[in-house]
């Protein structure tokens, strides 16, 4: 009886074997393709550019040759404990732009109301949008109520917004984004600017919950969003630290949603700069230094504890990986297909990794069983070992241009360790793709989307610095 479940282990060690090291080759042949372009890009760039033209500043930005004033969206649901700090920081930051705040409340939220009531006091820039139904609703439905909130505000003083900005309530903002923002906006339709996660603090599991958000967006942000705007593909909303024209975005506007972004989707910032793109807009990612060198980008903490961070990942799996399909559709051309599938494949890679860490253990199963005599030996696919050693190398390389990524962010030490956080980040998808599954299937029955949200909070100012 032991020789027989042996020999079966073996067949289905055997099998998923041959699954995992097909879809890690595909994977790795993506990701290498991506660096490659990008890395040509940036040789590119440096001889053909940068070695004529010196690279420009927020202090060398010329003015805005429209100037308009910008309109901050900011949907709060239950963040009374970091509102405050946000706001008065970017108020401060902010000082001489032209702007509104339109930030988005609950009437059953009484600490965030008064919160924001306290600061609103006086303050002409600061707008409260009180929701007339009670929360959580989606993201989406709240954007919805300061769309609704903002329209109101320029039919009473006169004047339109130049571009609708979208912040979160624990961002960290920086000084010249206002008027970076004024100036592209004369050009494209959608800015999105770098969002650096900050390092984690605490327990050393905790940080690295934290950290390995750093490793990612260090990528994303430094490399794939770069690569996209190069290729003409669609710049997807990062849902902060984005910009959307004014006029652009109220073509979105559907009379059923009471506004531009849809309630029934997790992910409408996502969905936003897919639809700007099909229209026609065009979309670009900037990356520029202010006059003292620093990155301008949005700074703020993600979660850093395993299961807020396996929530917060299946909010986005469903929203991009699962409902992206049906949703958004295909449209583009081979650039655009390409981005939409590296973004939809979240799921399925998450079913790689674990079929890859199932086949790792069954191999010490029987690595085990043939001490006690037990083995049982399958003559592999010829396919197999040249696909473990092209799998070897893809993972050598992927960790290199990981840590070098984020280690022009956040420097060498935090680099070199984002090489073993590849494992907590691999752990954290799998579980978001379980979860993300059941959320998709309930939500095909008729079961409403709502805003799971996590918990937030913002950091002290001269840690920022």
């Amino acid at each position: 009886m032991g020789e027989i479940l042996i020999a079966a282990t073996a067949r289905v060690q055997h099998e998923l074997l041959l699954f995992a090291v097909v879809g890690l080759a595909i994977g790795g042949m993506d990701d290498l393709l991506l660096d490659m372009v990008f890395l040509c890009r940036r040789w590119w760039r440096r001889l053909a550019i940068y070695s004529r033209f010196p690279r420009m500043t927020t202090d060398s930005l010329p003015a805005s040759v429209r100037p308009g004033r910008i309109a901050i969206f900011i949907p709060a649901w239950r963040e009374a404990e970091v509102i405050g700090p946000m706001l008065r920081n970017a108020l401060a930051q902010w000082e001489h732009g032209d702007y509104r705040i339109f930030v988005g409340l609950y009437p059953n939220d009484q600490a965030t109301l008064d919160a924001v009531a306290l600061l609103a006091a006086g303050d002409e820039r600061l707008i409260l949008c009180v929701n007339e139904q009670e929360g959580p609703t989606t993201k989406a439905d709240c954007l919805n109520v300061i769309w609704r909130a903002m329209l109101r505000e320029e039919a009473r003083t006169g004047t339109s917004h130049k571009a609708i900005l979208l912040h979160d309530a624990e961002d960290v903002v920086h000084r010249d984004e206002i008027r970076l923002f004024d100036v592209m906006m004369d050009r494209f339709q959608l800015v999105q600017l770098p969002v650096l996660p900050l390092p984690g603090q605490g327990h050393w599991w905790s940080r690295a919950i934290a950290d390995h958000y750093c490793d990612e967006f260090s990528e994303s942000h430094g490399k794939a969003l770069t690569v996209r705007e190069a290729m003409g593909a669609s710049m997807p909303s990062a849902g902060v630290a984005c910009a959307f024209e004014r006029q652009i975005l109220e073509r979105l506007v559907d009379d059923r949603n009471g506004g531009p972004f849809d309630p029934g989707s997790l992910t409408e910032d996502y969905e936003v700069g897919l639809r700007i793109r099909n229209m026609g807009g065009r979309g670009i990612f900037v990356r520029m230094r202010d006059g003292d060198g620093g990155l301008v980008a949005t700074r703020e903490y993600f979660p850093d504890s395993l299961d807020a961070a396996v929530r917060q990942k299946a909010r986005w799996m469903v929203g991009i990986s699962l409902a992206g399909w049906d949703r958004m559709g295909w449209q583009g051309g081979p650039a655009e297909w390409w981005m939409r599938v590296r973004d939809r494949r979240a799921a399925m890679a998450a079913l790689v990794l674990f079929t890859a860490y199932l086949t790792l253990l069954l191999w010490g199963v029987l690595l085990i069983s043939g001490v006690f005599g037990l083995s049982h030996r399958i003559r592999p696919s010829p396919t197999i070992e040249p696909l473990l050693w092209l799998n070897f190398g893809f993972m050598i390389w992927r960790m290199a241009m990981r840590a070098v990524f984020v280690g022009h962010s956040y420097g060498w030490a935090h680099g070199l360790t984002s090489i073993p956080r590849t494992i907590i980040g691999n752990f954290i998808a799998m579980m978001a793709a379980r979860r993300a599954m059941f959320l998709y299937l309930r939500s095909l029955t008729g079961k409403p989307l709502t805003w799971d949200k996590t918990q937030h909070r913002f950091p002290q100012l001269e840690q920022t610095a």
